[in-house]
């Protein structure tokens, strides 16, 4: 799989997942894929353990994609993960083998006010 059609993959994987199709969500993984969520300690092992838990989310999730970097196997989106009009500032770590993701490590991050201490070199 050349860059182009990761990140072709990715697109399609988070545009699914934004309209929570998730057999289309879940396509991008390995059958043996881990997903890490290192702030809970969470670890899910295997594309139909990581679809099911993502189905068994009771809460009203939207995704909006900020940017997606990468090249070769490792490609990084950032994101705003909205779970019931309250949004998080996520990153999302992918590191692909043989064209589908064999890990990902989700980190998120609550918004807070701006510091009045940067206010001068604020855009």
């Amino acid at each position: 799989m050349d860059e182009n059609e990761i990140r072709e993959a990715l697109n399609r994987h988070w545009a699914a997942s934004d309209a929570n199709e998730f057999d289309v969500e879940h396509d991008i993984y390995q059958e043996n894929a881990l997903l890490e969520y290192p702030q809970s300690g969470e670890r899910i092992r295997g594309r139909n353990n990581i679809q099911a838990s993502r189905i068994a989310q009771p809460n009203a999730k939207r995704f909006s994609v900020r940017r997606i970097v990468g090249a070769g196997d490792l490609w990084i989106t950032e994101f705003i993960l909205t779970y019931d009009n309250s949004p998080s500032y996520s990153v999302s770590i992918m590191e692909f083998r043989d064209g589908k993701v064999a890990r990902e490590t989700q980190y998120f991050g609550d918004p807070f006010a701006p510091g009045p201490s940067r206010a001068q070199w604020v855009e």
